[in-house]
């Protein structure tokens, strides 16, 4: 996992434990020598999580449609900043530069990033690792809710064993570097994303 693409909220969210997190992710990112690919903005936990990652000397690459430029405030100092036209391509562009995903907590943006790169994995566009930071159990709700989609047989156990959970970011990183994709994943080959 040498690039992690972080979907997070473009605000702090009402839980100090929200911010902590994402300044958390950005360092420890920075520390082992990871890419931080992210939204691009400067505001909310993506700033906080770029800031840093940054103040860590780390290289963090931002992908922020250009009609958000000015809502999420377009990080100036990053590595690398894309200005793309819309959010497929920022989606895409992320998921082709990074490694690995992770989600803090956040909003509609967060969760449709989230579950798109989910969906992808199943359908075997990529067989790259997923994880949820669990920060104050924010998305135990969430977790909750998968497993009674399971249930309901909607998701096969398999493809719900695809997104990785826990409450520390380092034990999610281990997690997650153990993880392999799911036998029989997938419907069309990459290329025919």
């Amino acid at each position: 996992m040498q690039s992690v693409a972080v979907f997070c909220g473009s605000s702090a969210g009402s839980d100090p434990r929200f911010a902590d997190a994402a300044r958390l992710v950005g360092a420890h990112l920075a520390r082992t020598n990871r890419t931080l690919i992210y939204g691009g903005g400067s505001v909310g936990l993506m700033g906080l999580c770029a800031d840093a990652a940054l103040a860590a000397g780390g290289k963090v690459i931002g992908v922020i449609p250009r009609a958000m430029v000015e809502a999420e405030r377009g990080h100036k100092g990053l590595t690398e900043l894309h200005i793309v036209d819309t959010m497929h391509q920022r989606k895409a562009l992320m998921a082709d530069r990074a490694t690995a995903f992770v989600a803090l907590p956040g909003g509609f943006g967060t969760f449709d990033e989230l579950f798109e790169i989910v969906t992808w994995a199943q359908l075997g566009y990529h067989p790259k690792p997923i994880g949820l930071l669990n920060v104050a159990g924010f998305y135990s709700p969430l977790v909750d809710f998968l497993d009674r989609v399971v249930e309901a047989g909607f998701i096969q156990p398999r493809f719900r064993a695809m997104v990785n959970i826990d409450e520390h970011f380092d034990r999610l990183l281990e997690i997650m570097a153990r993880y392999q994709p799911p036998t029989g994943a997938g419907f069309a080959r990459p290329s025919e994303r």
